[in-house]
């Protein structure tokens, strides 16, 4: 049998909205709108992107926005029965995100542990949020400026032959990864550049949906 392999978004698949943008409509000025649509139109790239928005925020607000979304962050339907289900069959799950440490980790804390958690760091050292790239791009990407290049952790991560690959995300910084995928669980905006992508797809709303796909696609031993 193959050996499936999860690799899985945080923001806005995880949680119910993508957390950047829920802490920017929160703590920074009216231009991070402009910010955002460059990134998602793709004439920014997301690591620029990212470090832009966050340069607008000032470091003392670290503990009022980790607060905030330990408030206000929901957890997707289904999803520690998903993470459970993937432990009890020994499928690996690893969670990439184009997300923050200082926010990712505290929200998954509940609900692991995992094979593997990969996200930028922020760094409060300054008078505004600088952010971090522990993970670049290999030399494969054709980017450059993923800032958490998910497609290079993939291809360190499935080397093993007879692995199939899972993805599961929502946005356009999922797209590279998706491509990549044996079987692809897509929402949002990420159902879209697939659809213009020419790339197959299983649509989700929940973690029992996705969990649903593992059990029809027969990768459970």
């Amino acid at each position: 049998m193959t050996r499936p392999i999860i690799f899985c978004d945080f923001d806005g698949t995880i949680t119910e909205t993508d957390n950047i943008i829920s802490l920017m409509k929160t703590f920074a000025p009216p231009e991070w709108e402009a910010i955002k649509d460059d990134i998602l139109d793709q004439t920014l790239s997301i690591k620029e992107g990212v470090s832009r928005l966050f340069s607008l925020i000032p470091s003392s607000k670290k503990e009022d926005m980790v607060q905030y979304l330990r408030d206000s962050a929901v957890i997707r339907e289904g999803f520690e029965e998903f993470v459970d289900y993937t432990a009890k069959h020994g499928i690996p799950l690893y969670i990439v995100s184009g997300g923050l440490d200082f926010f990712v980790h505290p929200l998954l804390e509940a609900y692991g542990p995992f094979h593997g958690v990969y996200c930028n760091e922020a760094s409060f050292n300054d008078s505004t949020i600088s952010i971090l790239w522990p993970h670049p791009c290999d030399e494969q990407c054709g980017s450059g400026g993923c800032g958490c290049c998910k497609p290079s952790i993939l291809r360190t991560l499935s080397l093993s032959e007879g692995s199939k690959v899972f993805v599961i995300g929502d946005s356009v910084t999922d797209l590279e990864m998706a491509k990549l995928g044996d079987t692809v669980m897509a929402r949002d905006f990420l159902a879209e550049k697939c659809m213009e992508n020419g790339i197959p797809f299983i649509h989700f709303e929940t973690f029992h949906d996705c969990k649903e796909a593992l059990e029809k696609e027969g990768v459970v031993r």
